[in-house]
């Protein structure tokens, strides 16, 4: 059953049309979720390297689906983020790493960590979650293709 949801919640996410910018690769785990994408210059900044928005995506995307994993009826939504960036990068990929370190009934905590290719740590995330009305469903591609 949480395997199920696990790969309803990654095909939602692949889903999504902002990810054919991006072209990210989500893996969900029981209260954890990583993310893996490329550096591509058409991500940059003026100068020269990856503009902190795709920092914030892949760490975002990491702690939320870490959260939705443990959420199975509906989906959470970002309550605050906070990102803290630690190192620029120009090249290779990313991988964003998050585990959920607290969960109440309406709240979870989730924090990330967005390492570079040849394993440095780039930047340091964490989030706040809540559970929202919004039903996990076909409709919005959970579960379809399973």
């Amino acid at each position: 059953m949480h395997e199920e949801h696990f790969r309803n919640l990654e095909r939602f996410y692949h889903g999504a049309p902002i990810n054919r910018l991006y072209e990210p690769q989500l893996t969900v785990e029981e209260g954890r979720a990583e993310v893996v994408m490329e550096v591509r210059p058409e991500h940059f900044h003026a100068a020269g390297a990856l503009h902190g928005s795709v920092y914030f995506k892949a760490l975002d995307d990491a702690c939320f689906f870490a959260a939705n994993s443990l959420v199975r009826e509906v989906m959470v939504l970002t309550a605050s983020f906070n990102l803290y960036f630690l190192r620029p990068v120009s090249a290779g990929s990313l991988r964003a790493i998050a585990k959920v370190v607290n969960q109440s009934r309406q709240l979870l905590i989730a924090e990330g960590e967005l390492l570079a290719s040849d394993g440095k740590t780039l930047a340091r995330a964490s989030g706040t979650f809540m559970r929202s009305q919004i039903a996990l469903s076909d409709r919005l591609g959970y579960g379809l293709g399973g």
